[in-house]
């Protein structure tokens, strides 16, 4: 009966990861954005037909170079600092902008904070986020002004040190987008800059992990990217886990499934439980008493040749 039971439950674990595969699929193919059947994608612009300044911006991926940490720009409270002062601890993650942005900007920090309200991971705790206004005229006052209203957002107490908005001189500004790869205009027309949307995750040490594009930055795709910026210290060991199936694009900056990795971990957990199912069979086997020897009956103490 006990391994009636025993074999039950191994089936059942089985039929579960079975189900978790089927469900990370399932919501996969949900989250990656593909066109549904039947879509048809209109023909893209060429580049002659776009305006000017938008041939110019753009991100180029850095992927694990250092940035500039000695660049000196001016904090929330107007004191100068030197962004390496951010790292060294927790991963960053950072993002350009600009606080009078009437446009984009205020939908990076809207979702910057949205998906940062979803994670478990604390700011100031086990990462820093870091904004860097491009605008050299803005000042200190505008990005206390910003902090203070995102904060309020964020809406957890203690986390104010995990936040720092900061603005700096032309010659700075222009270091550190350069080496962030971030490419960004100023439209004599609109009397605005042009520039992309995204956020960077950065290692402690200065090292661009992943690039996050879009006005929309998912919490798995953050989450992950933090685990692979600090090599696994971030997040659990199921994190971990889950990594291993998930690939990260770097067209579209963000993690897809992989199937055949969850494949090979269904098939090892399979036969890692088979293996302890087996072994507790024949302990069990080997721990039950035996039956007394019947009299005339061959066992190896009564049998003589």
């Amino acid at each position: 009966m006990r391994a009636s039971k025993s074999f039950g439950a191994s089936v059942s674990f089985v039929a579960f990861v079975s189900f978790v595969l089927t469900l990370s699929l399932s919501t996969s193919a949900q989250m990656t954005g593909a066109p549904a059947a039947g879509y048809k994608r209109e023909p893209a612009a060429t580049a002659s037909s776009m305006p000017p300044a938008l041939r110019q911006i753009g991100f180029d991926q850095n992927v694990n170079q250092r940035l500039p940490l000695d660049t000196a720009f001016r904090d929330e409270d107007g004191n100068t600092v030197r962004i390496g002062e951010f790292f060294g601890a927790r991963p960053v993650v950072l993002a350009f902008v600009y606080y009078d942005c009437p446009m984009l900007c205020t939908q990076v920090l809207n979702a910057i904070t949205s998906t940062l309200g979803v994670l478990a991971l604390d700011a100031g705790r086990d990462f820093d986020v870091v904004l860097v206004s491009f605008d050299p005229r803005e000042q200190p006052s505008l990005a206390a002004t910003k902090k203070a209203e995102y904060l309020a957002r964020y809406k957890r107490p203690g986390t104010e040190r995990g936040w720092h908005f900061l603005t700096g001189k032309e010659p700075a500004i222009k270091r550190l987008t350069g080496a962030a790869g971030f490419r960004y205009v100023w439209d004599a027309d609109t009397k605005q800059f042009a520039h992309p949307t995204g956020i960077l995750v950065v290692t402690p040490d200065g090292r661009i992990a992943r690039y996050l594009f879009g006005i929309e930055y998912g919490p798995r795709d953050l989450r992950f990217a933090l685990l692979d910026a600090t090599e696994g210290k971030v997040g659990s060991v199921v994190d971990s886990l889950l990594l291993f199936c998930y690939h990260y694009d770097p067209m579209t900056g963000r993690y897809g499934f992989v199937i055949m990795r969850a494949l090979r971990i269904a098939a090892v957990a399979t036969v890692l439980l088979l293996g302890a199912f087996i072994a507790v069979m024949i302990r069990r086997d080997r721990a039950r008493p035996r039956p007394p020897a019947q009299p005339g009956f061959a066992t190896p103490q009564n049998f003589r040749a």
